[in-house]
């Protein structure tokens, strides 16, 4: 072993012939700052103009969105590295102190692109279209008037102003919350500070009736407005502060929003059960130590020493915004019915074999069915499980539950089943990211249904995505499977681009059939007939694929892999693609978001390309293709290649065997996402990204428009 691991380290290059140290942090990019940078693709979506406008300020909140979770897991991360002293770097070898530096560096500029493209850009467009986002000290006498009424009438109640002196502690603040820093000047007491938690039960942006239209509303109330006129919550209550502090001058009014660690360490093995400890987490999540501070620019600097010093801030955790904060609420914008500003609809197709009154069991009994999400509409997999729940011959459903979404028909399908006397057994993994209190909901209200809830695994997060349908048949039992890359959740299954699978083939079967005796009881297998599963073997049968594409190559020259996916991080598989690359093999990688393999190094990755797709849709499949010498082989699964998949979590990848179907995969998908010359990006041997254009001789290519105009091509009919 010690042999093999040197081998690894110290590589040579076929074309130079020079010896390589794989090890070297040269070679890898950090994770945190690749992040950075998918984000930074997710805020040029919304400085391209060749979006619809509401399209825009859709991407112009989701980055904001990003950056919150990103602040709230992996910067709490590293602040937690930082104050246990860890020393073991990352493969490119960043200490916490470094990384953290690094983050504020990359972060401030795109901060002002932000602040930017929503002053300077967005907001003169929205007005230009009807829809205008107010300041309050712009409104029109009978607006604010209007206004104050709704204020003192629905707001006022619900606000609970806390001093803070020396006779009243600083409050807790809540993770995300917005907030007033509320300076006032008393007669007794001189200045004073107080703080106002603006509340979460009304829209951030609310919705007010044009200048004109004022008067109809003064008895209707504002909530009948129906005009695109918007004013801040903030802005209101800031504005009306002196119904709360009578007798008293309010001075001024600062917004400001902290983010706090959402990623809690429970000690699982000490609680009751899992559901408990996941219920502790979720809880304390509100509590956790405060990792950023979002302010006000107008915010002096005596009233954020006070906020930064109460809540144990260094000052490069502040983070200034020239209005507003906590952008991620633009969302509330895109609800706007003006399908002008949107992208155009269109509608999913559905394979044939599952567009007729044929039973879906008869269907994939005669061959294999493919779905390619949202291109194809999600609804087959609805009424695949909801066909199994009333079918006789059915006798049990077995399934995994990630992120379920709301009002989920696929629970209400399988609390159908029940009903109807199968056996259901669902794991419902609780551990899913800020996803945990709706899948609490659902797996109680599973269980109070009779079904058989597994709530995931200790130590584990079980990231699988399959649904096993036990059937009686005349010849014997048959075991019908549907898995995907994606989670069992229609309302993302419209968003997120995802491969689903439809089979009865007996091999997979026996496969699925052991692996959920791993995931409900205590079985334990390694080896599967043509699943690869993690964790086990997984990792270990990328790395034999890579290496046996290796010694094809050697062989016949021919040697290819293409592999998409959302996130490459695992080291030893970044080494086995190196490895490739200086062998001569041709690697091209798409990776939507996280890639730490630095390509077009001389002499270790010249032959590998990387490119990224940030688009309409967020590009979601796993698909890892090896030519292997003619006897190509694809695999689809749950699975990136990163140490958290291939070690912390369950995730199975599975192969299409079909012809027709891996033709239409290798051609169709993967083959017409790789030529994305409109969407793309590619990654630079510096880390950074450029924009794929088409070259004079070629046709514009927008991978995910060439989807939509050709779907259903990709189904394999002969």
């Amino acid at each position: 072993m010690a042999k093999k691991k040197k081998r690894h380290k110290q590589t040579q290059s076929q074309a130079s012939g020079k010896t390589v140290d794989l090890d070297d942090p040269s070679l890898y990019i950090n994770r945190e700052l690749s992040w950075l940078r998918f984000n930074h693709r997710v805020l040029e979506e919304a400085l391209d103009e060749r979006h619809p406008l509401l399209e825009r300020i859709k991407f112009l909140a989701i980055f904001a969105n990003n950056l919150d979770e990103f602040f709230m897991i992996r910067v709490s991360g590293l602040r937690r590295q930082l104050a246990a002293g860890v020393l073991e770097a990352p493969p490119d070898g960043m200490t916490p102190t470094e990384q953290l530096a690094a983050i504020r560096r990359e972060l401030l500029p795109e901060l002002t692109r932000q602040s930017d493209c929503w002053h300077y850009d967005l907001l003169p467009k929205l007005r230009e279209a009807g829809i205008k986002v107010l300041r309050y000290d712009g409104l029109k006498r009978k607006q604010r008037k209007l206004l104050r009424r709704y204020f003192e009438q629905e707001i006022f109640p619900v606000l609970t102003p806390l001093a803070f002196d020396p006779g009243h502690p600083f409050p807790h603040i809540s993770n995300l919350s917005i907030n007033l820093a509320v300076v006032i000047n008393d007669p007794l007491h001189g200045e004073r500070f107080a703080r106002l938690k603006v509340p979460g039960t009304f829209p951030r942006l609310l919705r007010i009736p044009s200048e004109e239209t004022a008067d109809e509303y003064q008895s209707l109330g504002l909530a009948e407005a129906t005009s695109n006129n918007f004013v801040w919550l903030e802005e209101v209550v800031g504005a009306n502060l002196d119904m709360l502090f009578p007798g008293i001058e309010v001075v001024a009014a600062y917004p400001f929003r902290i983010t706090r660690d959402a990623d809690p360490e429970i000690e699982q093995d000490e609680a009751a059960d899992l559901l408990t400890a996941i219920q502790e987490s979720v809880r304390m999540r509100h509590f956790g130590s405060a990792v950023r501070l979002e302010v006000d620019s107008t915010m002096p600097e005596r009233v954020r020493d006070i906020l930064v010093t109460n809540l144990g801030l260094a000052p490069y955790q502040v983070y200034t915004a020239d209005g507003p904060i906590g952008m991620a609420d633009l969302m509330e914008l895109t609800r706007i019915d003006r399908p002008d500003l949107r992208d155009r609809p269109f509608q999913p197709a559905v394979p044939p074999p599952l567009s007729t009154e044929e039973s879906a069991f008869s269907a994939i009994h005669r061959r294999n069915i493919l779905l390619y999400h949202p291109y194809d509409s999600f609804a087959p997999v609805v009424d695949f499980i909801r066909e199994a729940a009333r079918d006789p011959d059915v006798l049990a459903i077995k399934q995994t539950l990630y992120r379920v979404g709301p009002n989920s028909p696929i629970v209400a399908a399988l609390m159908e089943a029940r009903e109807n006397g199968k056996q259901v057994a669902v794991l419902v993994e609780l551990k899913a990211r800020f996803d945990e209190e709706n899948n609490i909901v659902w797996a109680q209200a599973l269980e109070r249904a009779g079904v058989h809830v597994v709530y995931g695994l200790l130590g584990l997060k079980t990231h699988a995505k399959i649904c096993l349908v036990v059937r009686r048949e005349r010849d014997g039992i048959t075991r019908y499977v549907h898995m995907s890359t994606g989670n069992y959740n229609g309302v993302t299954a419209r968003i997120y681009t995802d491969i689903g699978y439809f089979t009865c083939d007996p091999a997979i079967g026996d496969d699925v059939s052991d692996l959920f005796n791993a995931l409900t009881g205590y079985s334990h297998r390694d080896e599967y007939r043509k699943l690869l599963v993690a964790p086990g073997e997984m990792r270990q049968q990328i790395l034999d694929r890579i290496e046996r594409e290796i010694k094809r190559h050697r062989q016949h020259g021919d040697g290819y892999l293409a592999f998409k996916m959302n996130a490459l991080v695992d080291k030893s598989c970044i080494q086995a693609l190196y490895r490739a690359s200086q062998a001569g093999v041709k690697v091209d990688l798409q990776v939507r978001g996280i890639c730490c393999l630095r390509p077009g190094v001389p002499g270790v990755s010249e032959n590998i390309t990387v490119t990224s797709i940030v688009g309409r849709f967020l590009e979601h499949p796993r698909i890892f293709y090896f030519r292997n010498d003619g006897e190509e082989e694809i695999l689809l699964g749950s699975a990136d290649l990163m140490p958290r998949n291939l070690d912390r979590r369950v995730e199975q990848l599975f192969p299409i065997e079909d012809p027709n179907l891996r033709e239409a995969l290798r051609d169709h998908i993967l083959g017409v996402h790789l030529k994305d010359n409109v969407q793309a990006r590619r990654l630079l041997p510096d880390g950074r990204y450029k924009r794929v254009r088409p070259q004079s001789d070629e046709p514009a290519t927008n991978s995910q428009l060439w989807m939509i105009e050709h779907r259903g091509i990709w189904h394999g009919e002969e």
